[in-house]
C-alpha cells in the first residue's frame, strides 16, 4: 500500500501528533485482522514513526434497533480478533457501551493519545455518518480505507446504472486489485496497558454482556449464524468444498442450500470479499469447476451496490430510481391494493400467502432470507402495502431490525431493485406498473416450495436449524 493507493482517503487536513503513542485503527466495519487494508495502512503509518498500532472496536447500545441478535453476532467475534491481534503484536481494545446514559466518546478519548486515526471507508449506516462528522473533531489525520471491495470504490468516478455498465470496468481493473493482502507486520509491538474503557469479552460471557445492555431483548440471536472469523472460515470451506459445484444449477433453489451464506460475515467484516474470491477461484481451478456465476454475484453485483450507495445522497430513497421506474410507480400510486397489510402483520408473518410467511419467518429465525425468495418477499410487500413508500419503509425496517446482512449497500440496492433499480421495464400491471412482477405460481414452477415450507416449519417448532454449521 502507498500514499497514492485509491483505497485510502484522508478526510481532514490535520498534522500527525509527534508525541502520539500509537496509530489508532478504528474497526467500524471490517472487524478482522487478516485481509484488512485499513489495518495494513495503520501499520504502515505506525512503522514509519516507530510506534505500535492499537486496534479499536466498539459496540454501542444506541444504534437503530439495537438488539440481542446484532450484539451477539458482533461480540462472538471479539475474543478471536483479540487473540489474532495479540499474535501480531497489535494492541486490541474493545468498548461496550451498555446504557444510553453512558458516555459516547470512546474514539475521541483514544484519539487524544494517537498519532493518527485510520478507519473503514463504507458508504452507508453509522460509518458513513461518522466519517462525515468525526474527522473535523479530532486534531490528528483521519484516514478512511476501502477494505470492503476488491476494486476500490474510488476507481469508479460516477454512478453506474446497471451491471452491464460496471462489469467491463471492473474487468479491466481486476488484475490490478485481485491480489491477496499481505500479513500485517508491525516493527514495534503494543506493550502498554489497555485503556480503562476496555471491555473484556470471552466466549463464556457474551450472553451476560448482551443481557446487561440497554437494547431490545425481544429479537433473539440467530438460530443459524454464529459471529466471528472462524465461523466465516467454516462457511467458506463448506461452500467451496461442497456447494460450489452445485451453485450454478441450484443457487435459486432455497431447499438445496447451495449458496455461500457469507453475507452476514461480509457485512460485519469477519471476512473479506477478496479472500472469498481468491479461495473460490483457486478451488475452482484446482477441481475444474466453473465459478463465474458466483463471482458475478460476489464482485460485479456487490460492487455495483457499493457504487450505488457511494454516489447516492440517501441510498434508501426513491429519488435514486431510474426515471422510467419513478414515472410508472407514480402513475400507479393510487391503484387498489387487495389484500392490504400493515407493518405489524408483515412483521408477524400474518399474510394469506404461506410462502411469503415462511420467508418472513426465515428472517425472524435465521436473520437472513434466501436471495431468490427475498425478491418474491419484497415484490409482494409492494403489492400488499397501502403505498409504495410504506412498502419501502417496511422492507428497510424489517432488515434493520432482523437481518444480519442488513444496513449494507446490498440491502438498499436489493430493496430498491424491487422497485426497478438496476433493472429494466417489463409488462405493465396494477400497482407495480412496468416494474418486474414475480408470482407465486412462478416460484412453485421454479423451486421446491413445499420443501422450503417444511424446513421453516420444523425450525419454528423445534428452535433448531438443521443446516447450522457448527
Amino acid at each position: 500500500m502507498n500514499r497514492v493507493d485509491k483505497r485510502v482517503q484522508q478526510l481532514n487536513e490535520r498534522p500527525f501528533r509527534k508525541e502520539g503513542k500509537y496509530v489508532l485503527y478504528w474497526a467500524q466495519v471490517n472487524r478482522r485482522v487478516e485481509s484488512n487494508h485499513g489495518l495494513l495502512y495503520a501499520a504502515e503509518l505506525a512503522n514509519e514513526r516507530g510506534i505500535p498500532v492499537l486496534f479499536y472496536e466498539g459496540l454501542t447500545c444506541s444504534y437503530p434497533y439495537a438488539n440481542d441478535r446484532m450484539h451477539t453476532f458482533v461480540l462472538e467475534g471479539v475474543p478471536e480478533t483479540a487473540r489474532r491481534a495479540a499474535r501480531l503484536g497489535i494492541g486490541y481494545c474493545f468498548h461496550l457501551r451498555r446504557r444510553q446514559a453512558d458516555p459516547d466518546d470512546a474514539v475521541y478519548r483514544l484519539a487524544r493519545e494517537a498519532a493518527a486515526v485510520v478507519t473503514d471507508d463504507y458508504p452507508v449506516f453509522l460509518a458513513r455518518r461518522h466519517n462525515a462528522s468525526v474527522p473535523e473533531k479530532v486534531d490528528i489525520p483521519y484516514f478512511a480505507v476501502d477494505s470492503s471491495c476488491i476494486v476500490p470504490m474510488a476507481e469508479m468516478t460516477k454512478r453506474e446504472w446497471a451491471a452491464y455498465t460496471i462489469r467491463p470496468k471492473i474487468g479491466r481493473l481486476m488484475s490490478k486489485w485481485r491480489r491477496a493482502a499481505p500479513e500485517v507486520k508491525v516493527k514495534r509491538a503494543f506493550e502498554g496497558g489497555l485503556p480503562e474503557l476496555h471491555t473484556v469479552v470471552t466466549e463464556e460471557n457474551v450472553g451476560e454482556l448482551v443481557s446487561g445492555c440497554e437494547i431490545d431483548h425481544s429479537v433473539r440471536p440467530s438460530l443459524s449464524y454464529r459471529g466471528g472469523r472462524a465461523a466465516a472460515g467454516r462457511r467458506l470451506r463448506v461452500f467451496v468444498e461442497e456447494n460450489l459445484r452445485l451453485y450454478a444449477r441450484e443457487k435459486n433453489e432455497p431447499a438445496a442450500h447451495a449458496t455461500s451464506n457469507l453475507s452476514p460475515y461480509l457485512h460485519f467484516g469477519h471476512i473479506s470479499s477478496l479472500e472469498v474470491a481468491l479461495a473460490v477461484r483457486e478451488y475452482a481451478k484446482e477441481h475444474q469447476l466453473i465459478a463465474e456465476e458466483f463471482l458475478e454475484e460476489l464482485i460485479v453485483r456487490r460492487e455495483l451496490a457499493f457504487n450505488y450507495a457511494r454516489f447516492s445522497e440517501d441510498p434508501s430513497s426513491f429519488e435514486n430510481l431510474p426515471e422510467w421506474a419513478r414515472k410508472t410507480l407514480s402513475k400507479h400510486a393510487m391503484d387498489n391494493r387487495e389484500p392490504c397489510y400493515g407493518r405489524e402483520e408483515f412483521e408477524r408473518a400474518q399474510t394469506h400467502d404461506s410462502l411469503w410467511n415462511a420467508a418472513q419467518k426465515e428472517l425472524l429465525l435465521r436473520g437472513k432470507i434466501h436471495g431468490y425468495y427475498r425478491m418474491y418477499w419484497g415484490k409482494k410487500i409492494i403489492e400488499w402495502s397501502r403505498t409504495h413508500q410504506d412498502a419501502l419503509e417496511t422492507m428497510i425496517y424489517l432488515h434493520d431490525r432482523y437481518a444480519l446482512d442488513g444496513r449494507d449497500p446490498n440491502t438498499y440496492a436489493n430493496i430498491l431493485w424491487c422497485f426497478g433499480l438496476h433493472d429494466r421495464p417489463w409488462g405493465e400491471r396494477e400497482v407495480l406498473g412496468t416494474v418486474r412482477y414475480l408470482s407465486l405460481d412462478g416460484m412453485k414452477r421454479k423451486t421446491d416450495v413445499e420443501a422450503y415450507l417444511r424446513e421453516i416449519q420444523q425450525m419454528e417448532s423445534t428452535g433448531v436449524d438443521p443446516f447450522r454449521i457448527q
